[in-house]
């Protein structure tokens, strides 16, 4: 697969999964994951947020009835409040789940390819060659995201990639595999692929598993430095 973005809209069958094409010869996967739905839930669409406005929205509203002499309205507006809460709520965390079951991270030896896509597949294809710095962001309980920072002349739009792309990234959008289990394992999978099949191209350390929340990747990247690697 040359192009670092592509759409399947025909929905043809994976030959193998999470990927478009069969591998070509001397290249094997090594890891393949998904994001976790809840975790996604939480850091994608902000639930806990969602949570805090409703329940805010639910006691001013209340606060507002008594202090007005209309306290028998209260239930009412609280069970209102709920019920929205709900549907808003149920509605983010179902949406979470199609995206976290349609997606598939596949690191081989030569390339990282982010498979995604509720309704078409999508595909953001980026070997070793062409990633200039790795950033790994943990969310506790060995949960996080990696983000990977793409050479100049091959970016992808930060609206095609989303939710899969590193937040605020606009201009120089980024490439993020969002919510996987444990995060610091797979961080340093990669660096060791990227090292081990791109020596010339990246040198990196994985990042060091005690310490997920500040471990720095430091590499340098032919032909400009790479980005510094760490936590973000």
């Amino acid at each position: 697969m040359s192009r670092l973005f592509h759409d399947e809209e025909d929905g043809s069958p994976e030959p193998v999964p999470g990927l478009p094409d069969d591998l070509p010869e001397g290249e094997r996967i090594i890891w393949q994951g998904r994001p976790d739905a809840v975790a996604l839930g939480l850091h994608v669409f902000h639930i806990r947020f969602i949570i805090g406005y409703f329940l805010i929205a639910t006691g001013w509203r209340a606060a507002e009835l008594s202090a007005r002499g209309a306290s028998a309205d209260v239930p009412g507006a609280v069970a209102l409040s709920a019920a929205a809460a709900i549907l808003a709520i149920g509605g983010l965390m179902i949406l979470a789940w199609l995206m976290a079951r349609s997606t598939i991270y596949t690191i081989t030896t030569k390339r990282v390819v982010l498979r995604y896509g509720v309704a078409i597949r999508k595909y953001v294809n980026a070997p070793f060659a062409q990633i200039a710095g790795v950033a790994m962001k943990s969310h506790g309980k060995r949960k996080g995201d990696i983000a990977l920072s793409i050479s100049d002349g091959s970016r992808v739009g930060y609206l095609h990639m989303w939710p899969h792309a590193r937040p605020f990234r606009f201009g120089r959008s980024e490439p993020m595999l969002r919510a996987i289990p444990d995060a610091p394992d797979v961080a340093g999978v990669l660096c060791e692929a990227i090292r081990a099949n791109a020596p010339s191209a990246v040198s990196l350390t994985p990042p060091d598993e005690s310490a997920a929340k500040g471990a720095r990747v430091e590499g340098d990247v032919a032909p400009r430095p790479a980005d510094a690697v760490a936590a973000m």
